[in-house]
């Protein structure tokens, strides 16, 4: 372990998680899971240490079950656990590269834990709208709107719960990643200690647009004269969304917030 550099990268499904480590990895320094078979490559599903996803729900409902968080103190953090993980995960790693990548979306409620495991491990955590990943998700949970809202951000709050206890933590929104993506990029990289990577993917700079229209069209239709807990979601949520950077009642809307950024070197 001493000749390499744990980066988890974390955040809700369709955040944007992918995007990144598909760039990360394409430095010359860094080892990502790809071509392994599994959606996204997610690292969740090339190991037998800990729960998958889909134990707890998967998208858009894991964060439900309060077993889904973990952190240092749980049963699984161990020695033990730390040496069998790795063994499964460097399977997938070219084991010459420095920064070994791994990316799931339920980190984002398990970033202590493998902290725990690998103190001084690297975390890159990725924010997108709570509308926008609750209308993203839909198709796969089958569950409401309203309810997906309240797990995105129950899960972004449970993360913000931890994120005293990271030592070492880069934490940004999607929407202003796909605005600057090349400056995000370069501040990311030089944070890891990485040499500058090529942006040569395609970042959309409106990746929420759609969603939003599709939410102020549900709102305002007839049916939700029948749907009280949709018509009222900006009152209910409004005030939460705020405090982690977002707005309900004008989701273009980014509030500042001091927390995101770099933390720890």
């Amino acid at each position: 372990m001493i000749e390499h550099q744990m980066v988890f990268i974390g955040g809700l499904h369709r955040s944007g998680t992918s995007l990144v480590h598909e760039i990360l990895r394409g430095s010359p320094e860094a080892a990502g899971f790809i071509k392994t078979g599994y959606p996204q490559d997610e690292g969740q599903f090339l190991q037998t240490v800990y729960p998958r996803a889909s134990v707890y729900g998967g998208p858009g409902r894991f964060g439900f079950d309060k077993a889904s968080h973990m952190d240092e103190g749980h049963p699984l953090c161990t020695p033990e656990n730390a040496d069998k993980l790795f063994q499964e995960w460097s399977k997938h790693w070219d084991m010459s590269r420095k920064f070994l990548l791994e990316k799931s979306p339920p980190n984002i409620v398990r970033l202590r834990y493998f902290q725990g495991l690998y103190p001084g491990s690297k975390f890159i955590v990725i924010l997108r709208h709570p509308l926008a990943v609750s209308y993203a998700t839909r198709k796969w949970s089958k569950t409401s709107i309203p309810d997906l809202l309240e797990h995105s951000i129950l899960c972004y709050e449970r993360f913000l719960s931890d994120m005293s206890h990271l030592k070492h933590l880069a934490v940004f929104r999607y929407e202003e990643f796909v605005q600057h993506p090349e400056e995000t990029l370069a501040e990311i990289t030089d944070w890891l200690g990485m040499q500058r990577v090529s942006l040569k993917h395609e970042v959309r700079a409106d990746v929420n647009g759609a969603y939003f229209k599709t939410y102020r069209e549900e709102r305002g239709s007839f049916l939700n004269k029948f749907k009280p807990s949709f018509a009222n979601m900006p009152e209910k949520f409004e005030a939460r969304a705020n405090s982690l950077g977002y707005s309900i009642e004008d989701p273009e809307k980014l509030v500042s917030v001091p927390w995101l950024g770099l933390h720890g070197g």
